[in-house]
């Protein structure tokens, strides 16, 4: 309750900052929106000649890629530091100040900006799973939804895993841009049933970086899709794996590290 009362207070200082500069705000808030409605009409494009891909129909493909991208509209808002982390606070020596404050380090980096905007990526993520769901004529029964909230936290937790180790790497490889781009680039291919990709895909993304376990898995239950109905089981699991696993390489780096001097 500490800590949650403590992010609530981050929030609404950042909010205030934020909202001083209302256009700049909405502007960004715009562009994020058209991003989104782009990637959408991709998938519209996609199904203009075909009527399904590998079996898979295009609301089926509506409510992946809306349950996705509400995963990722949550974690783009509590990410924005993980990707200037190299630079901003290892080089410029900003993490001398957040190991002096009596919290965790890791709450300290991810809460101290959020990328407000990206919220209408899990407001529209929400609407297409609703209009997929509608469409799909799926029934909803009480399991639904407790399960949905649960995989979506799942999804963004494997998220934030994820690019929590690769910023943690700038504990010990010092580099304005890191290796999270490249990473990050392969976020959409989560975004499609694994099936249609090569054997090596499916375990990279299913293993290596488990993109497939916060937007791919987690929606084969709510489709009917029983045959992948072990890895659906295993979404908890995974999440709280590579959970675990970010905390130690961070705590690993934090304990490694070596201040600027300046």
């Amino acid at each position: 309750m500490k800590h949650l009362k403590i992010l609530a207070y981050y929030f609404a200082q950042y909010l205030k900052a934020r909202l001083a500069y209302q256009g700049d705000f909405f502007i960004a808030l715009f562009t994020s929106f058209i991003a989104t409605i782009a990637s959408f009409g991709f998938l519209y494009v996609l199904f203009y000649r075909v009527s399904s891909l590998q079996g898979w129909s295009f609301e089926e493909l509506l409510f992946i890629y809306g349950f996705a991208l509400t995963c990722l509209g949550v974690f783009n808002v509590l990410s924005m530091n993980l990707y200037e982390f190299g630079e901003r606070y290892i080089m410029e020596g900003r993490f001398d100040q957040i190991l002096l404050r009596p919290l965790h380090s890791l709450f300290q980096v991810l809460f101290e900006a959020f990328r407000i905007e990206s919220l209408q990526e899990v407001f529209t993520g929400l609407i297409v799973v609703g209009y997929a769901w509608y469409k799909l004529q799926l029934s909803v029964t009480l399991i639904d939804l407790i399960l949905f909230p649960i995989m979506v936290t799942c999804g963004v937790v494997i998220y934030l895993s994820v690019f929590v180790i690769l910023s943690s790497l700038s504990f010990w490889f010092e580099d304005r841009v890191g290796v999270s781009p490249p990473v990050f680039n392969m976020i959409p291919f989560g975004r499609y049933p694994i099936t249609i990709y090569n054997s090596f895909l499916q375990f990279l993304l299913s293993w290596i970086i488990p993109f497939a376990f916060a937007s791919f898995y987690p929606t084969t239950y709510f489709l009917g899709r029983n045959e992948f109905g072990l890895f659906f089981a295993i979404v908890p699991l995974v999440s709280f794996c590579f959970l675990i696993l970010a905390l130690i390489i961070w705590n690993c780096g934090v304990r490694g590290y070596q201040s600027t001097g300046s």
